[in-house]
């Protein structure tokens, strides 16, 4: 088991940053790709960025790109999110994720939550007009 915990969301102001942490504890090892989820108010939850067990980048769904960076240091078991020029839309709830033993050997199956074995609880980020 892996147990996920997000910090860092808050209240921010458009145009502003914000930067989510996401911290591992339990059975952690360097295997497993991690990924970042958000939940509108009344929405689905949708795909973020996800970030291999090596710290390459995998994918960033186009809403974000370019705004939006993932990264992960494996010693310390975190990955986190780096949020810029947010914009009001970004409001929802951030989720971070692990994959298990086996996840998408394709790339866009990482944008499915079902490649996703361990979640955290959510961390709230509201931006601002």
């Amino acid at each position: 088991q892996v147990h996920l915990v997000e910090s860092g969301g808050g209240l921010v102001q458009a145009g502003g940053s914000l930067r989510l942490s996401c911290a591992a504890s339990g059975r952690t090892n360097s295997n497993y790709h991690m990924g970042w989820f958000r939940q509108a108010p009344g929405k689905e939850r949708e795909f973020v960025a996800v970030i291999d067990w090596n710290g390459r980048t995998i994918l960033v769904a186009n809403s974000v790109k370019g705004r939006f960076t993932v990264s992960r240091d494996n010693d310390l078991n975190t990955a986190d999110l780096q949020m810029n020029s947010l914009k009001t839309e970004d409001t929802g709830v951030y989720y971070c994720s692990a994959t298990g033993r086996l996840y998408p050997t394709y790339t866009s199956g990482f944008t499915s939550e079902t490649a996703y074995s361990f979640w955290g609880q959510g961390t709230q980020v509201t931006v601002s007009s």
